[in-house]
């Protein structure tokens, strides 16, 4: 097999003119992105349809268990209605395919035509992934909230500002998620294949971030292990802005934080990637 080493620009003076190139090449990717997935459109019409019936599930799971409780480990019934409804909504949102569209760009030799690209790799999948989620919030997020807040009792957010608020938190989770994925998909260029790890990823990705149950109900050990680690801000942080249960420094601090994870996981993305594409061997042609 070919190998291809990758050449790598020197880093020069940014002229003023180049935010608004970047932002205006970035906003293309984003629309590809959008127009792209339009050719999956029906996947997002089942997709109301799945998450309907994992909140159901869930809800007929959780109304047997606080029968004969009124509170667990701070959540009443309402609450925790609310954290599992919502939660599923905002990952419809925070989703993508990052670490998958590297793969299988990797399987089937098609990655060349994104190195020969003078971007940042990351950025342009990022930008990618965006697009796509503007497209999910119109025919999947939004469908879905309707249907759920109609069928059952969630609880509206508990004030305004702290709604604002998790709208920026929201897109600090998906960020996050974004550059998971592509550190993960950066060793696809390693591996050749990665198919399994993307299995593994994703079902510890559902648990770890606070999706399926909230961290309180985590061993203490598990806790203080995952307050190490990035996962709890994808979902768990910003489902407790939506309840009302960050307040003051303990919210400015969880913020912080998150954004401290958009950036570092983007700096090991790129280091990853730098190390991945250091020896390429390219397949298919």
């Amino acid at each position: 097999m070919p190998q291809m080493e990758v050449a790598r620009p020197v880093p020069g003076p940014v002229p003023a003119s180049s935010l608004w190139k970047f932002l205006r090449l970035h906003f293309e990717f984003a629309r590809v992105g959008f127009v792209n997935t339009l050719a999956y459109r029906l996947r997002y019409y089942t997709g109301i349809v799945t998450y309907f019936i994992y909140v159901s599930v869930y809800y007929f799971i959780w109304k047997a268990i606080y029968e004969h409780s009124a509170s667990i480990e701070g959540f009443d019934f309402a609450h925790l209605l609310t954290y599992i409804g919502v939660g599923w909504i905002i990952r419809s949102l925070y989703f993508n395919n990052i670490d998958q569209d590297l793969a299988y760009q990797v399987i089937e030799g098609r990655l060349a035509m994104d190195l020969i690209k003078p971007v940042n790799i990351q950025f342009m999948y990022v930008a990618r992934a965006a697009g796509e989620a503007v497209f999910r919030l119109a025919l999947l997020t939004v469908p879905t909230a309707l249907i759920l807040f109609l069928v059952y009792p969630l609880r509206l957010p508990a004030s305004f500002g702290g709604f604002l608020t998790f709208l920026m938190s929201i897109g600090l989770s998906f960020l996050i998620v974004a550059a998971i994925n592509f550190a993960v998909g950066t060793f696809a260029l390693r591996l050749q294949s990665i198919l399994g790890l993307l299995r593994a990823k994703f079902f510890l990705l559902e648990l770890f971030s606070g999706l399926l149950l909230p961290m309180t109900f985590f061993p203490h050990i598990a806790q203080k292990i995952l307050d190490f680690m990035p996962f709890q801000y994808i979902s768990y942080i910003p489902m407790l802005i939506y309840l009302g249960k960050l307040h003051g420094i303990d919210l400015v601090r969880a913020m912080g934080i998150q954004v401290f994870w958009v950036v570092a996981l983007m700096a090991i993305g790129d280091g990853l990637w730098r190390w991945s594409t250091g020896k390429l061997i390219i397949q298919g042609g």
